[in-house]
């Protein structure tokens, strides 16, 4: 029998999406995607994820049967041990201590793997994106809030309790504004989508020169990194100033990871990512100037190669490693 399909899930805070994923290629099918139930408690997201993984199985063709085991991301600490969820931001419910793993289970009569959603970008990036063939690896992704992850060694690493590559917490302003984290400064305030939107509304505010609030019919409430990115990309100087200070702080967040893992290739992703060279051009700018312990020249700092299927395809790839291990 085959053990190369397993079912891959990508649970966010305004949609989840699941497919059947051969985790010999990363080639996904039956995919199905939804708005996520994420503020109707967490009984409401194990029903969702269940009767998607199903609807999944049926659309992909694949026996049942043939199916190993399901894979899923979550925005979320986890506690690796009990398969429990610590900390979830942006979900409404009783959450803390909440047995996901074991209900998902019980639920979809399947083996189920939890890991962090920016480690599962991380995982499927190194094993058929952008990353693949690569020995040391950080990634980003940048969306809501800043994630990352880390394959040191030929091994994803995720450290003590599992917590390691949160490179969106590095406090690069000590005083900075306060993060979600509970500290202040961190790289999520200053390159996430909302802090980028943030920096717009109040240059708006500040009677700055910009099409923005021609393109958001000067309602500020619709103003968001997509609207300034597309400002950027017709020349809109305010915008593009916006990018090259976020993309300011990338660099120097990613100098830091490449100084103290000697990493050599920094994939970056997500919704903030999609930006191109607008972000990616100060960020590697700045990293060349930063970086000056490293071979900066020889460290490729690279967009995501799977787009949004990227955590879905490591969550997948994730469950067939820790199977096989399970094995041994």
């Amino acid at each position: 029998m085959s053990q190369k399909w397993f079912v891959g899930c990508d649970l966010g805070g305004t949609k989840v999406n699941a497919a059947i994923v051969d985790t010999d290629t990363g080639l996904t099918l039956g995919s199905v995607l939804e708005a996520s139930l994420s503020r109707e408690g967490p009984d409401a997201i194990v029903a969702q994820v269940t009767r998607l993984v199903k609807a999944a199985i049926l659309a992909s063709g694949i026996p049942p049967a043939q199916i190993r085991g399901m894979g899923v991301g979550v925005p979320a600490v986890l506690d690796p041990d009990k398969g429990a969820v610590e900390v979830i931001p942006n979900f409404a419910g009783a959450w803390i201590g909440y047995p996901l793993r074991d209900r998902l289970q019980s639920n979809s009569e399947l083996p189920v793997h939890l890991l962090n959603d920016a480690r599962c970008m991380t995982y499927g990036e190194w094993k058929f994106g952008a990353g693949r063939g690569v020995e040391n690896l950080a990634c980003l992704t940048l969306g809501t809030g800043v994630g990352g992850g880390l394959v040191l060694d030929g091994r994803l690493h995720l450290g003590a309790g599992a917590r390691a590559g949160e490179l969106g917490h590095q406090i690069l302003e000590p005083h900075g504004l306060p993060c979600g984290c509970g500290s202040r400064g961190c790289l999520e305030t200053l390159a996430s989508g909302p802090a980028i939107a943030a920096m717009g509304m109040r240059a708006i505010r500040q009677g700055m020169a910009s099409r923005l609030g021609e393109l958001v019919n000067q309602d500020l409430n619709r103003v968001t990194a997509e609207v300034i990115a597309r400002a950027a990309q017709e020349g809109d100087a305010l915008a593009l100033g916006l990018f090259a200070q976020a993309g300011f702080y990338l660099g120097i967040a990613i100098a830091n990871v490449a100084a103290s893992l000697a990493v050599s290739r920094v994939v970056v992703g997500g919704g903030v990512a999609l930006a191109g060279e607008i972000l990616f051009a100060p960020m590697r700018a700045t990293f060349r100037e930063r970086a000056r312990t490293l071979p900066a020249e020889k460290i490729a700092i690279v967009p995501a190669g799977l787009g949004v299927m990227a955590g879905l395809i490591g969550a997948a790839g994730w469950a067939r490693e820790k199977t096989q291990e399970g094995k041994a």
